[in-house]
Formats: structure tokens, C-alpha cells, sequence
């Protein structure tokens, strides 16, 4: 039978399990999860914080990593500014990037989350204001979202992947995983 981990990625931390850059190497999963043979579905930028799943079963991993498959992944993103419903219909209807149209994604505004606090915490100016909003997509492509939401203007501030499938992080600490069946 897999062996599927659910671990939430701390900010600033590698979604792999070797760093070569010295001569000072970077914080990676290593440091979180001593499980032999577990690998990452999929990768989730070192700024970027939430679950990852991590398998032992190749197919299972091409499954949640492949975007041919379309597992849902929802984010939880504080961006910059204050978009109206309005703002994010481009999202939803699909935007042009660099790389290519992407697929429509279901986007909402959303009220702040009750989530953990980050380290370093996201900078708070009082003269720019900044919103929630989730984002659910079906592919996932090198900083996507980050990407979307600065085209239609709301940069990024904080990025949570919140799910995958059916599987989420809710009750999992920062640098703390649980194996999917319990």
C-alpha cells in the first residue's frame, strides 16, 4: 500500500530534500520529514507556504504532480490592493501569461483565514491596503499563481496551498506532517 504524507511547508524551505548551493545550503524538507523512500508531488516555491504531499508510489506521484490529471489544488492568497469581484474575472475566465493562456480558475474573495503566523511575518503598511482571496486551479505551472494575480495588478503577499484533492493541511502545524490515513 502507498505511503502518503501530508507536511506543511514552512516559508523559506525547499520543496526538495537536497540543497547543492554552498557554500550555505538552504532549509529543505530533510530537516521536516525522516521518512526513507518518500518523494514530493509536485513543488511549492520556497516563498510560498502549505501542504505538500509526499509519496512512495511513483504513479500516485505523476497523478498529483501532472497537470494532464487536473487535481484541484486550492491556495489561500493575501494579495496586494483590493481587488473587486470584477478584478478577478480575468482569473476566471483564463489570462494570457509569458508561457501561455491558462485554464480558468475558480476564484473568490475570502475573509482573512485564521491561519498560522509566518516567519518572517508578511510587511503591514497602513497605506496599502490588502485582501484574501482563494484560488483553486487545475494546473500548476512555476509560480502561477503569483504570476495571475500580478497580471491582473494584485501582487502576491502571502501564498498558503490550502489542498490538494481531498487532502488538506487544516490541523497540521507549520513544519508538522501526518500520514494521509490518520
Amino acid at each position: 500500500m502507498a505511503r502518503v504524507i501530508l507536511l506543511n511547508k514552512p516559508f523559506g524551505v525547499l520543496s526538495q530534500f537536497t540543497d547543492a548551493r554552498s557554500p550555505s545550503p538552504r532549509p529543505t524538507l530533510s530537516q521536516y520529514v525522516d521518512v526513507p523512500g518518500v518523494y514530493p508531488a509536485g513543488r511549492l516555491d520556497r516563498d510560498s507556504e502549505g501542504l505538500m504531499v509526499l509519496t512512495d508510489d511513483g504513479r500516485l506521484q505523476t497523478r498529483i504532480a501532472d497537470p494532464k490529471h487536473k487535481a484541484a489544488k486550492t491556495y489561500l492568497v493575501q494579495v496586494e490592493g483590493a481587488p473587486t469581484e470584477a478584478d478577478l474575472q480575468p482569473l476566471r475566465d483564463g489570462v494570457t501569461l509569458k508561457d501561455g493562456p491558462t485554464l480558468p480558475a475558480r476564484v473568490r474573495l475570502i475573509e482573512p483565514p485564521a491561519l498560522w503566523d509566518r516567519d518572517p511575518p508578511v510587511r503591514f503598511r497602513k497605506s496599502v491596503p490588502d485582501q484574501w482571496i482563494e484560488v483553486v486551479l487545475k494546473e500548476g505551472r512555476n509560480r502561477q499563481v503569483r504570476r495571475m494575480t500580478a497580471h491582473v495588478g494584485f501582487p502576491t503577499l502571502r501564498l498558503v496551498r490550502w489542498s490538494v484533492g481531498d487532502w488538506s493541511v487544516a490541523g497540521i502545524a507549520p513544519g508538522a506532517w501526518r500520514d494521509a490515513g490518520s
